[in-house]
């Protein structure tokens, strides 16, 4: 009877939820500038108003910091230097193919006498489109981007000095001037890295508007040649214009030609600005649309915006070609070469939820991501684990196998890639990059040799390493099996795969970096951030066995100690050691600041490991703290995240717990299962298929599952299947305030485990 209540309940509110979101437009939750609020010392995003299309190969920014400054938006500035196409992924990385546009009365070409005082109160901030009122010009200027191309309105004042400067940036750039078409083509070199000798991003601004002035300029300064070459050059186009008058700008780039760019401008074509504005915020309702919600206004807005930044990275590297087909400049080898390319990502940060999330809800979309991968593994020798366009030297780990895998083992990966991809891992994880020391792996042969990376040869955050590689051996060993590769070929990664106990300290019972001889590194601080550890430390670092938490939970002394170690983390005050760095970074102070004891939730190593108290048959303890995370450290406003948002890693660890549950090891069809936020959720799967949520009494204060049915029957498991899900579900949450203890803590509600698993064989 209890449960026919639940579902007359459920029916009731699934007609009340249809009828309010009938109209629903998505995006319009979407705050792009949350997390905009951040500097050095501390990180509340460290994002940017990122004007795009869905995964965009080009991005637009207002410019209010200095040029090559990776802080290229802050939400306290108050001067706008010009609209920035950027692909930068990280203030940290920074950026590449960068050039601006600026209007303004007069010609001002200095980057800082030009800059014009804005308010957040006359600027309007959404994915598909940017307004803002530059003031110290009488300037309206709006932007509405394609994949490649933009469309800018200016709305001038009355003058007969009416301008426009196009900065192609220093460091090497090229402008030319074809005064007949009011056009203005050119090409920029700045980078910061990761691209051959010969990169450009070649790029065309067209004008609807008969130019009254037009001139190049070099290093400031005006020139009388229609074309220049050199360190930092530019244009400046000038109109006579009268008060309310509009001129737009069609703008365009490519990677590959001057052609190409002109190619790309037809994203464009003879739309007006507002029908791609209207294209633009169709498309991000679509990619929003995937997933329906029901919440609170304030979690409604977190939740999408989340879902903004999951679906921004990896960007498009690849352009179209006359033909219709996708071809792309290699940032690898210099060539132009037919097939996709994704970058702008860092694997270290995106493998644990943000590739999982787009596993779910975009696989097509990682079908042609997983093809470019195998491109850069043709066009490089390896797989990539940071790129930006290219590889970059950049965090450890060897996490592109973790990301291949799972969608191979989840059927996403064409079938004719699988085998190619198969062996570009175990290449990858049999080597390292001549000159990019975090690209394969550093200390391989240390690795292969002794089963870890030893602390004292000289190789950084050598823990760190020797865990990732393990569970990456792992991701290897499952796609051989899968592939029905020779046994003496995968039981290499079956037994690389325990490597984690090698560093198994149990007088700490914390993981400990250890010596070539054989002898744990000493003296140990496991409060000591870095040092064998990468930006996290031992407390933190400890869980990343994401293929055998039961093998951690026995290292540990059973069950009830793991879980004593789960809780010390977040018992411990927030003290540290962070002599390995010579300061207090900005991830350790995120730590410090938050009122949640050792717990770095703004930095993905321990991002998963609120689940583990699913493995240890205390899901409440997940439920709860799940649910602390959500509510404390996620706002929608300028400095709404707790630390780095990375590339879409820490707003998919969002979106997945606020469904109610989260991807603790990719490569396993497992999602464990946390506390839903949202009252309701509809995930509209590509093969037709809808998971539907409903969190029945759900609130701030009803945390705690009292009880699950799946497809209306009662179900005790701490995980969900990704299998079962893609036919799909209904799940049904029972919320209260308080918990279930005598819920999911059965051995068969435990989620996998590769020891359990082999101790079943």
């Amino acid at each position: 009877m209890k449960h026919l209540f639940f579902l007359i309940s459920f029916a009731f509110i699934q007609l009340a939820v249809q009828a309010e979101t009938a109209t629903t437009s998505f995006v319009d939750f979407v705050n792009p500038l949350i997390g905009s609020q951040s500097n050095h010392e501390l990180s509340n995003g460290n994002t940017y108003p990122a004007i795009a299309r869905p995964w965009g190969m080009n991005f637009w920014v207002p410019q209010t910091n200095v040029m090559g400054d990776g802080w290229v938006y802050n939400y306290t500035d108050t001067h706008i230097r010009g609209f920035k196409q950027t692909h930068q992924p990280s203030p940290w990385i920074n950026d590449y193919g960068q050039f601006s546009l600026m209007p303004m009365k007069g010609i001002i070409i200095n980057e800082n006498k030009r800059a014009s005082w804005f308010s957040h109160k006359a600027e309007i901030a959404k994915p598909y489109y940017y307004s803002v009122y530059l003031a110290d010009y009488d300037i309206t200027t709006e932007i509405t981007p394609t994949e490649r191309a933009a469309f800018f309105r200016f709305t001038f004042s009355e003058s007969d000095s009416s301008a426009v400067v196009i900065d192609a940036f220093d460091r090497g750039s090229y402008i030319k001037i074809i005064p007949e078409e009011n056009k203005i083509i050119g090409y920029t070199t700045r980078n910061s890295g990761g691209v051959p000798d010969n990169f450009k991003n070649y790029f065309v601004v067209q004008f609807d508007k008969k130019v009254k002035f037009i001139s190049t300029w070099k290093n400031e300064s005006l020139s009388a040649e229609k074309e220049l070459t050199d360190n930092h050059v530019g244009a400046v186009v000038g109109f006579k214009t009268r008060r309310g008058e509009v001129v737009q700008a069609k703008v365009a780039s490519s990677f590959i030609s001057f052609e190409q760019a002109e190619r790309n401008l037809n994203e464009i074509g003879t739309k007006t600005f507002d029908q791609v504005k209207v294209e633009g915020r169709n498309k991000w309702n679509e990619t929003l649309g995937v997933v329906d919600i029901k919440a609170n206004v304030d979690q409604m807005r977190t939740f999408y915006s989340c879902l903004y930044r999951s679906t921004l990275f990896p960007r498009m590297f690849y352009e179209i070609d006359v033909a219709g087909k996708p071809y792309h400049y290699s940032p690898y080898n210099g060539k132009v070469l037919p097939g996709y390319m994704f970058t702008d990502n860092g694997f270290w940060d995106t493998f644990r939820a943000q590739f999982p999330l787009i596993n779910l809800f975009y696989p097509s979309l990682n079908a042609k991501i997983q093809e470019g991968l195998l491109n850069t593994y043709k066009e490089s020798g390896f797989l990539p684990e940071w790129a930006s366009p290219g590889h970059r030297d950049c965090m450890v780990g060897n996490n592109s196998a973790s990301i291949v895998s799972d969608a191979i083992l989840k059927g996403i990966t064409p079938k004719e890639l699988q085998l190619p991809l198969y062996e570009a891992m175990k290449t990858s994880a049999n080597s390292n990059h001549p000159q990019i020391r975090s690209t394969g792996r550093r200390g391989v042969d240390y690795y292969n040799k002794l089963g870890y990376v030893p602390y004292n040869v000289g190789i950084n955050e050598s823990a760190a390493r020797t865990l990732e590689y393990a569970y990456d051996d792992w991701c290897i060993y499952q796609v051989g099996l899968k592939l029905n590769r020779p046994k003496e070929e995968i039981e290499v990664y079956k037994n690389r795969s325990r490597n984690f106990q090698n560093l198994f300290d149990p007088s700490h019972n914390l993981m400990r970096g250890k010596n070539e001889d054989g002898t744990f590194q000493s003296p140990y601080n496991p409060l000591k951030w870095g040092d064998a550890f990468t930006e996290g430390n031992g407390w933190h670092y400890t869980w990343s066995v994401f293929h055998d938490i039961n093998k951690l939970k026995s290292l540990m002394g059973g069950e009830k100690v793991f879980a004593g170690m789960l809780d010390s983390v977040f018992a411990l005050p927030p003290i540290f050691d962070n002599s390995y760095y010579g300061g207090t970074i900005h991830e350790i102070r995120e730590m410090q600041i938050m009122n949640m004891g050792n717990y770095a939730h703004g930095n993905q190593p321990i991002q998963h490991m609120i689940y583990l108290y699913d493995y240890a048959r205390q899901p409440w303890k997940t439920q709860y703290w799940a649910r602390e995370v959500m509510d404390k450290l996620y706002l929608p406003t300028p400095d709404g995240y707790c630390g780095d948002e990375d590339n879409g890693q820490t707003s998919a660890w969002y979106i997945f717990s606020s469904l109610g549950f989260y991807p603790v090891c990719p490569g396993t069809n497992q999602y464990i299962v946390g506390s839903p936020m949202v009252q309701k959720a509809t995930i509209s799967l590509e093969n037709g298929k809808k998971i539907v949520i409903d969190a029945f009494g759900n609130n701030k204060d009803n945390r705690y599952i009292q009880s699950l049915l799946v497809n209306k029957k009662p179900y005790t498991l701490n995980y969900l299947d990704f299998s079962e899900m893609q036919k799909g579900q209904t799940l049904l949450f029972n919320m209260d305030n308080k918990p279930n203890m005598s819920r999911g803590i059965s051995l068969r509600d435990l989620p996998y485990s590769y020891s359990a698993v082999e101790t079943e064989k």
